[in-house]
């Protein structure tokens, strides 16, 4: 019976190879033709070659072997890097010392040293690109992180509404970028159902990224109306509700705040509202996911704040946009027209703002709000205050009385008609259906 370890070479090896071949087995001696050689795991490892290198050279010399064997025997020789995950960031311990080479070629992913445990930490988004270059570089993975153990979500998911065909155009889209990308389209054309499409399409476990309590309402129902995916595999992740299911809606604060317990369980990542969370926040959720499928719903490919070039490209940019011009004129959408009403602060508003401007400018003089922002990150007190006086100026603006005035004005104007009313707040809101 033929000794596992053994690797028989059928053809005549010059001075080179033999010894080539010696770095990493023993000579046994000849029998039958071939020459023998025993594997030696210590031979290998202090060669530094990997178990690729091993199985290069023995195919080189036209050895015969067993592979399953020596995958056995070699297993955790030459460069390994360990990846586990440790909330909010995978950790990475490589068993060698990185070189410069290697070092620069693996610059993009932006890894940050932990001299404590001595690993690496890197950004989640960035899992499944690393452990693809690692293998390419040489580098066998051993991952640890258990990211997505259980994906599939357990049931065949029907879709039972039919797309418009701007809605299957997009789907197809985001399909065609690999499952990852940002569909931009009207307020009231129905994105939400292309990503409830997008859900049935992949049948994987999803985390869905919402701006508001009321909207994690409005997303489950349009789930239970348009698939077959029972209640209990849908989860609520907000405020005291908070229940990790194979389909999870959380608010942004929530997923903000948790997105490190979050992550590990989604290989599917939606986010809703991508034009109006906050640039930081959103960030952090992107960053912090590594689910390689992601979908972002938007009602514009652009941002107020100009972020869209950095933020966008996280879920995989704007593969999808259709205006409201567009859509109006094909019949999806009623026709319209902008009018803008501009209004007058009162009195008692204006001397406020003013106030207010003026201890803003106290703080920061003429700086730029970009600069101001990036300072109150780095905790500077003045900035922090100069944003708090920020905010209540904007909401001074917002939620003008001379605004609820000019609805009300308009509403009257317009009795009888369909009237829907938007406000910056739910206070403003209430404030105008009161009034």
């Amino acid at each position: 019976m033929e000794e596992r370890d053994v690797v028989k070479v059928g053809r005549w090896l010059d001075y080179e190879e033999f010894q080539e071949l010696l770095k990493v087995a023993d000579y046994v001696g000849r029998r039958n033709g071939y020459s023998l050689f025993r594997i030696s795991r210590a031979k290998v490892a202090r060669s530094g070659l990997t178990l690729d290198d091993v199985k290069s050279l023995l195919r080189d010399l036209e050895a015969e072997y067993d592979e399953e064997y020596l995958e056995e025997v070699l297993l955790g020789l030459g460069k390994v890097a360990e990846l586990r995950y440790c909330p909010n960031y995978v950790c990475v311990k490589f068993n060698f010392l990185l070189g410069e080479e290697l070092r620069r070629r693996l610059s993009e992913f932006k890894l940050r040293y932990k001299r404590e445990t001595r690993e690496f930490l890197l950004q989640p988004y960035y899992y499944r690109e690393f452990a693809e270059t690692l293998g390419k570089l040489g580098v066998r993975v051993v991952d640890r992180t258990n990211f997505f153990e259980r994906d599939s979500l357990g049931v065949k998911v029907d879709l039972k509404m039919q797309l418009r065909d701007y809605q299957r155009e997009a789907l197809e889209r985001w399909v065609e970028n690999s499952y990852r990308g940002v569909v931009a389209l009207p307020t009231g054309s129905g994105k939400t159902l292309v990503a409830v499409a997008a859900i049935a399409t992949l049948g994987v476990r999803t985390l869905v990224v919402v701006i508001t309590r009321d909207h994690v309402r409005q997303w489950y129902e349009e789930i239970e109306k348009a698939t077959n995916i029972p209640p209990e595999l849908v989860g609520f992740y907000y405020s005291e509700e908070k229940r990790i299911a194979p389909v999870t809606i959380a608010t942004y604060q929530s997923a903000y705040r948790y997105i490190g317990k979050l992550a590990p369980y989604f290989s599917f990542l939606i986010v809703d509202e991508v034009h109006h969370l906050p640039a930081d926040r959103f960030k952090a959720i992107a960053l912090g996911s590594p689910a390689p499928r992601r979908l972002g719903l938007s009602a514009t490919p652009y941002r107020e704040d100009g972020r869209h070039v950095e933020l966008f490209p996280l879920m995989g940019g704007v593969v999808y946009y259709r205006t409201p011009a567009e859509l109006a004129e094909v019949g999806y959408l009623a026709p319209y027209e902008v009018i803008t009403v501009r209004v007058s602060l009162k009195p008692s508003e204006r001397r406020r703002y003013l106030e207010l401007r003026k201890k803003y400018r106290e703080l920061v003089g003429l700086a730029r709000f970009e600069e101001i922002l990036e300072a109150a990150r780095r905790g500077e007190p003045r900035a922090l205050e100069a944003l708090k006086l920020a905010t209540e100026m904007r909401k001074i603006v917002q939620m003008s009385e001379s605004k609820v005035e000019k609805v009300g004005e308009i509403v009257e104007r317009e009795r009888g008609s369909k009237i829907i009313v938007f406000a910056h707040y739910v206070e403003l809101a209430k404030r105008i259906a009161e009034a």
